[in-house]
């Protein structure tokens, strides 16, 4: 017999008869069906699907219930599924460098519960924020960065991944760009921020940019990291109206409040496995 509550999330090529094969399979073990969502894709012909149900006395353990779900239903359909544990909180990991507004938003959700997750550890190249990280008992890995030891560091970022059991990451304006190979070991588990403008500014002080070209939007986007620099799947985005009496230093002030708020969203998505990728794009069942 199971316990407790699995979260089922597939995506396949659209056909008829996906929804009730699966809910009559989870009907079938004892399971109650507590949330369903699903989505096809007239683009792609993708079909996606979330199913949040809870386990009967008659339901089997996890491991049957995968085996018995792959050979009954996913099989037929070319699934690609995963069945998640519910209840188990996700292993956070938070990278920062010397801007603190999301590491101390992810600290507080993380502490009030308003964020489900348990974190396992904070990495930044610099040391500004192990006092603030240390006092809530978090462990804080100094690894600094510079052009001769960027692969080395790397390497212990993977390595402190797998000892702490990391199921997620969070580049919480860490502003270093993540080399091929760490990238390709976090993909689809690795979510940054950045400031979203309209038109977009790169470089340093964007906010100075986007004043002096008198911007009336400002935002920020949430996505997966990839090898590609900002340009990964989308997940989150935000923005703000603004006008020609916000100065510069009041820009910064509402666009990292934004940050803030859509790097958490974002987390708070993918750890309650809302979000399955589409190709370059994702489907969020919010």
């Amino acid at each position: 017999m199971a316990d407790g509550r699995y979260i089922l999330t597939l995506s396949c090529r659209d056909a008829a008869g996906i929804v009730a094969a699966v809910a009559g399979f989870i009907a079938a073990r004892d399971g109650f069906i507590l949330e369903s969502t699903q989505f096809g894709d007239p683009s792609t012909e993708q079909f996606f699907l979330r199913m949040d149900f809870r386990a009967g006395p008659g339901t089997p353990d996890r491991a049957s219930l995968e085996a018995l779900f792959g050979a009954e239903v996913a099989d037929r359909f070319a699934m690609r599924w995963r069945l998640h544990d519910a209840e188990r909180r996700p292993r956070l990991m938070i990278m920062v460098s010397r801007e603190g507004h999301c590491l101390n938003d992810l600290l507080h959700r993380a502490r009030v519960g308003t964020l489900a997750v348990d974190i396992a550890g904070v990495v930044s190249n610099h040391e500004d924020f192990r006092d603030l990280v240390e006092w809530r008992g978090i462990p804080y890995h100094h690894l600094p960065v510079t052009g001769s030891t960027r692969r080395a560091q790397e390497e212990r970022i993977r390595e402190l991944v797998g000892e702490l059991r990391v199921d997620v990451v969070a580049l919480a304006r860490y502003m270093q760009i993540l080399g091929p190979e760490l990238t390709r070991d976090l993909s689809g588990r690795a979510i940054n921020i950045h400031h979203s403008f309209l038109p977009s500014f790169k470089g340093a002080k964007p906010y100075h940019q986007a004043y002096e070209r008198g911007v009336k939007l400002i935002g920020a986007t949430a996505h997966y990291v990839t090898d590609t620099l900002d340009e990964g799947p989308i997940i989150e985005q935000e923005v703000i109206r603004v006008d020609h009496a916000h100065s510069p230093r009041e820009l910064m002030a509402l666009g990292q409040d934004i940050e803030c708020v859509v790097l958490a969203r974002a987390l708070k998505y993918h750890c309650e496995q809302r979000v399955l990728l589409n190709g370059n794009k994702t489907v969020v069942f919010r």
